[in-house]
């Protein structure tokens, strides 16, 4: 499976599950390292970088996870749904009743 679509099966649990989730693009001028999804929810929130079953951290996004702890931050390094489920809780899925 590419990461690609890791991010996006995690990205829409999430969401599922009451994150607010944003996919995070490098660009010129950004935090080199930075995770790919950035998620909050009820004030709590989480950077996570995902990454295939072979896929290795660069020493830029290592950097990126120790600065977001050494903040207190929630740093993720994910391979598929699992590593999020802890996320989930209790299901808050909000419909829009207009």
């Amino acid at each position: 499976m590419k990461e690609s679509e890791i991010q996006a099966q995690i990205r829409d649990y999430l969401r599922w599950n009451g994150w607010f989730v944003v996919k995070i693009h490098q660009s010129l001028g950004s935090y080199r390292g930075i995770a790919d999804l950035y998620a909050l929810r009820g004030g709590q929130h989480v950077w996570i970088e995902v990454k295939t079953d072979r896929g290795v951290q660069s020493e830029y996004q290592k950097k990126f996870q120790r600065d977001i702890e050494k903040h207190g931050g929630t740093y993720i390094l994910a391979r598929s749904v699992a590593d999020v489920e802890h996320l989930a809780g209790e299901k808050q899925l909000q419909l829009d009743r207009r």
